[in-house]
């Protein structure tokens, strides 16, 4: 592909102020501290299905998504938009076995060469191959094209975590941020957020082998709900609680114990068809946090794989 097609202007009037290139996310209008119509670099945000979002940040972020390939027993299934999560979750449950198999380098590769200058933003690569994926890929173009600008986000989460990094670049866009210093920016935002999830259901995670099938057998037979969370991109188990409730509850005691001041932060809330619990953990939250936002939004297909049916993710 020629450079003048992978260097996109969103605007190329001779009008233009040629002063120095703003970084907007296509599809927003340009415009300088003057009001005055600015020469811009369309940048395009990427990301794996593992990321969440919900109709309203659709339109907001205007992401492009690599799809997952989803397994339940040897049938594959594409994690994109045209995915029926109601059958889905009708024959995950169903299924003895259930997996997934990460975005290859060609699928970034495609879309870097089709996009240009590029932020991606990958599931924890603790957890996936898609980090590296992306990394070779981003090597590919280079050598095509050494002026591009591709940066690759190793979210070190999954599902609204992800949304939220989006959130971040948009945001610092919006703001007239350079390139390098978003990169900076954002990487300092990974580095500070906080993941915690429950899984109503046990059953994918010991299907998938991430829980051993007589430890997970119990737990179920017990009523027992793990609170897990994310540390440096690893899935760590942080506490147990007997029943639904009280693991909820005290996972809000976890967020909420150390007094944090969230004036400057957003709550996301991902969850697998559980709308009631997500609006009751939004209304909690409303009252006893100061969150700048809070936004509720339901799994893909990927995370609803592995939080399972009614799991929900909290990140901030």
């Amino acid at each position: 592909m020629p450079p003048e097609s992978r260097f996109r202007m969103c605007l190329r009037d001779s009008s233009i102020n040629r002063g120095n290139p703003l970084f907007v996310l296509k599809g927003d209008i340009p415009y300088n501290r003057n009001n005055k119509p600015q020469e811009v670099i369309c940048i395009n945000i990427i990301a794996d299905s593992a990321l969440d979002l919900n109709e309203s940040l659709k339109r907001r972020l205007d992401i492009d998504i690599i799809p997952f390939k989803l397994l339940l027993d040897g049938v594959e299934y594409v994690d994109d938009p045209k995915l029926d999560l109601a059958k889905f979750r009708k024959n995950m449950t169903a299924s003895q076995k259930a997996g997934s198999a990460c975005p290859s380098p060609n699928d970034f590769l495609s879309r870097f060469r089709e996009l240009g200058d590029v932020f991606a933003i990958t599931i924890s690569a603790k957890l996936s191959g898609t980090y590296n994926s992306a990394i070779l890929a981003k090597s590919m173009v280079l050598e095509e094209h050494p002026n591009s600008k591709i940066h690759i986000f190793d979210s070190k989460t999954a599902g609204g975590g992800e949304a939220l990094i989006a959130m971040k670049i948009k945001e610092l866009l919006d703001k007239e941020y350079g390139f390098e210093e978003i990169v900076e920016k954002v990487e300092a935002y990974i580095s500070g957020m906080k993941t915690y999830f429950i899984s109503e259901s046990l059953d994918n995670l010991i299907k998938n082998g991430r829980i051993p099938r007589l430890k997970g057998s119990i737990a179920s037979f017990m009523n027992i709900k793990p609170i897990m969370g994310a540390i440096d991109g690893e899935i760590l188990l942080f506490e147990k609680a007997r029943g639904s409730n009280k693991a909820f509850a005290r996972m809000v005691e976890m967020v909420l114990e150390k007094g944090e001041d969230f004036s400057e932060k957003v709550l996301s809330i991902s969850h697998a068809n559980n709308p009631e619990r997500a609006e009751s953990l939004k209304d909690i939250f409303h009252k006893r946090a100061n969150f700048k936002e809070i936004v509720v939004m339901p799994t893909a297909g990927l995370t609803t794989l592995y939080v399972d049916i009614q799991g929900v993710i909290l990140s901030y």
